[in-house]
């Protein structure tokens, strides 16, 4: 393969030392600003606190870290990049799904399960990562792989995630797109139950709202690294796809009266369609968590403009964000998820939607195993 060339020009300058924070410019096209005070942390401490009450059991490396990103920074004109490294949290080589997990799992070990039962598509980091849990606490796991994309590729097929799969001791079974996945896997589920386990099944992503709670315990994770870093973020950001993730964010930052703005950027869906499923979600964990009525419609906005051809795959601008956080900052993203959600984040500073001295926080789902079944994309 022909050495690649390298996106930006190497950058001289102190990369130990983070920006001067300054607040939010009023001319933001997405008006965010926000102050890290006392009050929002006292709240978030306390929503933390009552999260207690559900099931958990510990499955990942928690807190993540919260690392600037010097170069990237200079390379996206002064808007103030953070990562939320997510890809950390351990659980089969990490990811967001290990925080989902924790109660999820949580609740399967209370039930008394011995088999876990979920879904996603072929390259799923959810399935991979459930795989793990299962292992790890002792439970046979069963897959159900969506065929999303058509890929006869053998990378693609095998390897990577699906690869892992097998290495956590997973059996697996294979779908065509188009089917309800939550049906077919409660089907073969009840086939289980039949022949005497106690199945305990997860939907696709982990995306109910007893997954939610992992992100909504991240959002106060992450007050108290603002408050300990003294930082006033403007906005997180981050790739949605099954909605869980998005939908704990916006629950939790709701309910610690934050005013830090929340964006994802959409995998699959239409902006409709990702926007009232995060919102439905977000109200259904809201109801869970005692905070009825704290979501508003308006706190939930995804973007979709940078899904490209399709779920799972890669765009230009995917394979292009992908090279620079690696190059630049030495991170991995996957070409499915954050690659997508960085793709977003990258142009959104270049046209000004993120402006100079924004402080922004892009959150790294994860998924990187899946780059191992898109050899051909990186040609």
């Amino acid at each position: 393969m022909s050495e690649t060339k390298q996106l930006v020009p190497p950058i001289d300058m102190d990369l130990e030392k983070k920006p001067a924070l300054t607040p939010c410019s009023s001319e933001s096209s997405l008006e965010g600003s926000t102050k890290t005070n006392s009050i929002v942390l006292q709240k978030a401490l306390e929503c933390q606190a009552a999260l207690n009450k559900f099931p958990r059991t510990k499955l990942a490396h928690l807190p993540t870290p919260l690392e600037y990103c010097p170069r990237l920074t200079e390379a996206l004109g002064g808007v103030n990049i953070y990562v939320k490294r997510d890809d950390c949290t351990g659980l089969g080589t990490g990811g967001n799904k290990a925080r989902k997990l924790e109660w999820l799992m949580g609740e399967a070990k209370k039930q008394g399960a011995d088999y876990v039962m979920t879904q996603g598509a072929t390259q799923s980091n959810h399935a991979r990562q459930t795989a793990a849990a299962a292992a790890k606490l002792g439970m046979k796991c069963h897959i159900l792989l969506e065929d999303r994309t058509g890929s006869k590729d053998i990378d693609y097929t095998e390897n990577g995630n699906v690869l892992l799969d097998d290495l956590f001791g997973a059996t697996r079974e294979k779908r065509g797109a188009g089917l309800n996945m939550n049906e077919e896997l409660e089907a073969v589920a009840d086939e289980y139950r039949a022949k005497g386990h106690n199945v305990y099944t997860i939907v696709g992503g982990g995306s109910n709202e007893v997954g939610a709670l992992g992100y909504v315990n991240c959002v106060y994770e992450m007050i108290q690294q603002f408050d300990e870093e003294d930082l006033d973020i403007d906005y997180i950001c981050h790739a949605t796809g099954s909605s869980g993730t998005q939908a704990g964010l916006v629950t939790g930052l709701a309910a610690a009266e934050s005013d830090i703005k929340l964006l994802g950027f959409g995998v699959r869906a239409p902006k409709e369609n990702q926007e009232e499923m995060v919102y439905s979600l977000a109200e259904r964990t809201a109801i869970k968590i005692g905070k009825e009525g704290v979501v508003k419609r308006d706190d939930v906005v995804a973007d979709s403009s940078y899904v490209g051809p399709g779920y799972g795959i890669p765009a230009e601008s995917t394979i292009e964000a992908i090279r620079m956080f690696a190059e630049l900052e030495g991170l991995l993203l996957d070409p499915v998820y954050s690659g997508k959600g960085a793709a977003g984040l990258i142009d959104y500073c270049r046209t000004g939607k993120f402006k100079k001295g924004d402080n922004v926080v892009f959150l790294h789902t994860g998924g990187n195993a899946a780059l191992h079944g898109y050899l051909k994309a990186f040609k």
